[in-house]
């Protein structure tokens, strides 16, 4: 049986066999632990931290896992250029609390002959299913085998990824898969932009202009604040912040039912606006829920 650190820098155990990351979380369960489990693909932040942070203030045992995987990669994405830091990684999980981290290969994931993929109709269909063809079918598909082989109580995932929270709660309802989905809050620098990975790419111009992101994101949440509930104005003024900034080349920007995803022509209850856009060549995604005021 493992214990999460009682201190904090101790090093977590890093394995790559699923079988046997699947014998440890089965031990620590049959022995009564709770057992937390974070996917990531690693590059590791604050936003992430947070995730470990929540899971080791509420589990026993605290599972990291780091597989930057290519199935939810498309032709000409950032998948060769994804950045890839597994020390610095494992320096971050030791001081979070994180136990094990899961680090396995490409092969280990996925043997020469898989051919067998999830695919998670009707809410991975618009926004970033659209944008990004199979994405959705490679991000349901990883999170059911690691799933599989680390078969946690609870799994800890981010709402900066809003759909894919969505399509990964409606898979574990849909495949009756016996473990508890929590989606945290994003975090955010200081200057307001979504914690990512993918924001090391962007150079000091590149961030600023970035910035107009989170700023639409704001300004729809102080409209709808004041009585705003016409979802073509909400837009038309996240539009006109994202194009005074310059610079941003939009793939999408929405408001739509906050468990549908379908759009609104006007906000009669909780929705979430949605936005993906490429700043240089990165892209970056964001996202806000928008709630009326009771």
């Amino acid at each position: 049986m493992i214990s999460s650190p009682d201190n904090a820098t101790v090093p977590p155990r890093v394995v790559r066999s699923g079988s046997e990351l699947l014998a440890i979380v089965r031990d620590a369960r049959a022995g009564g632990q709770k057992v937390g489990l974070v996917p990531t693909m690693g590059a590791l932040h604050a936003g992430h931290a947070s995730l470990v942070d929540r899971s080791a203030a509420e589990c026993d045992l605290t599972v990291a896992t780091i597989f930057v995987n290519p199935a939810q990669f498309g032709p000409g994405e950032d998948f060769g250029r994804y950045p890839r830091t597994l020390d610095a990684d494992l320096s971050l999980l030791a001081t979070h609390g994180a136990a094990v981290v899961f680090a396995p290969s490409r092969e280990e994931m996925y043997g020469a002959e898989h051919s067998t993929y999830v695919d998670v109709q009707r809410v991975s269909e618009r926004w970033e299913g659209a944008c990004r063809p199979r994405h959705f079918l490679g991000v349901a598909t990883v999170v059911l085998k690691l799933f599989m082989l680390a078969p946690a109580d609870v799994a800890y995932f981010g709402q900066k990824d809003y759909q894919q929270s969505l399509l990964i709660r409606r898979m574990v309802r849909d495949l009756n898969v016996p473990i508890r989905i929590e989606v945290c809050p994003t975090l955010r620098d200081p200057d307001g932009l979504a914690m990512s990975s993918r924001n090391v790419y962007l150079s000091p111009a590149e961030r600023t202009r970035a910035l107009s992101l989170s700023a639409s994101l704001r300004r729809a949440e102080q409209l709808v604040a004041a009585g705003e509930r016409d979802v073509s104005i909400l837009l038309a003024e996240m539009h006109r912040v994202i194009a005074d900034a310059g610079g941003v080349q939009l793939d999408y920007l929405a408001i739509s039912d906050h468990q549908t995803l379908e759009e609104l022509v006007r906000i009669e209850d909780q929705a979430v606006a949605l936005i993906a856009a490429r700043v240089g060549s990165t892209r970056l995604i964001d996202n806000t829920l928008l709630q009326l005021s009771s």
